[in-house]
């Protein structure tokens, strides 16, 4: 299997899991641990528990910076880290409710420092797919390495994904912007909110229904090569199309399908994360499969969605490049997400110790 190379970052997670509301004021009771996280390094330590030849390019800091590229190291990634002498590693606090929802105070610390200084293109050496998480993007020094590393992969023939990572940032970015800069990758993977605020840009398509279809009027050069006559559509009669009755804002069925679809056209293909509900795969401007939602797999059910979506991107991922077919891999990257869900934290659990 070729090797998966993940740009991201690596963050202290600090997880705060409280059964009662917080009050706001005063002490609430909670389960607190300090774990090792951040979105690009969860995929990167997903997949390689998954089998893949996961390898990272991160930016840690001084203070805990060889805990994390320890922690990487025992998970099986092959961690390309620099450490920063001037900022200490990202931190996120996580307050997890007894839902498992998750709300997030961020420092991205280091990683907000992350840059073309740090990229090489041999980092590209048996590499089958490069895999950028979206928070690389929202700092300058950050982004420029994006640009890099895309040039180098293109270069090279080499695959790209990307992950949006969260609607806060990507929001403050410009969602039309984040679509530009990430113009050359061939695959998304979005969650349900991002898909819809990406698909609602100003440059993003139009999304209409009518007449028994529903369908999607191109206005980018991009889509209209790969649609040939510029309009697409999804046939009604479609399960995976009709939404399950999900709603839009203006009445029509299907929001996040179309989105699904509309992003899809842009990139390729488009695989939007829905949490308990599933997940919806796009091809080419149409749905073409939605996986069902897969219960979490520890005894306890829901402890923490935290790493979650990045579990699913690492297991659809890790078997598109085994050669899974697309709708195969969605459904590998909902059993990954069950998987994450069942944890405290957002990493798989640790591997033996080698004999």
């Amino acid at each position: 299997m070729a090797g998966l190379l993940v740009i991201g970052d690596a963050v202290t997670d600090v997880v705060a899991l409280h059964r009662t509301p917080v009050a706001t004021g005063t002490d609430t009771p909670a389960d607190i641990a300090v774990r090792p996280g951040g979105s690009g390094a969860n995929t990167a330590s997903w997949a390689a528990h998954l089998g893949a030849d996961a390898r990272i390019l991160t930016r840690v800091g001084y203070d805990t910076g060889q805990w994390h590229i320890s922690e990487l190291r025992a998970a099986g990634v092959r961690p390309h880290a620099s450490v920063d002498p001037a900022h200490p590693t990202a931190v996120v606090i996580a307050m997890v409710d007894a839902s498992g929802e998750r709300t997030m105070l961020t420092n991205r610390g280091a990683g907000g420092h992350i840059g073309p200084a740090d990229w090489d293109d041999a980092l590209l050496d048996d590499v089958g797919l490069l895999h950028i998480s979206g928070y690389t993007l929202f700092a300058e020094p950050g982004l420029d390495l994006v640009r890099r590393a895309v040039r180098a992969a293109r270069g090279r023939g080499v695959p790209i994904s990307v992950d949006p990572a969260s609607t806060g940032p990507l929001r403050a970015f410009g969602p039309d912007r984040f679509l530009r800069e990430t113009a050359a990758a061939t695959l998304i993977i979005p969650n349900r909110d991002e898909a819809l605020l990406l698909a609602a840009g100003d440059d993003a398509l139009p999304l209409t229904a009518g007449d028994g279809a529903l369908a999607l009027a191109s206005r980018d050069d991009t889509v209209a090569r790969n649609a040939g006559d510029g309009t697409l559509a999804l046939t009604a009669g479609d399960d995976a199309a009709a939404g399950n009755g999900e709603r839009d804002q203006s009445g029509g069925p299907g929001a996040v399908e179309r989105a699904a679809a509309a992003l899809s056209a842009r990139y390729g293909m488009a695989a939007v994360k829905l949490g308990a509900a599933g997940a919806v795969l796009a091809v080419g401007g149409r749905v073409v499969h939605r996986a069902a939602a897969v219960p979490a797999t520890g005894a306890a059910g829901i402890v923490d969605s935290t790493g979650a979506g990045d579990a699913f991107a690492a297991g659809f991922l890790t078997a598109l490049l085994a050669g899974r077919p697309a709708p195969a891999a969605l459904d590998e990257g909902c059993r990954a997400g069950a998987a994450a869900v069942a944890r405290l934290g957002g990493r798989p659990p640790s591997r033996p110790p080698a004999l």
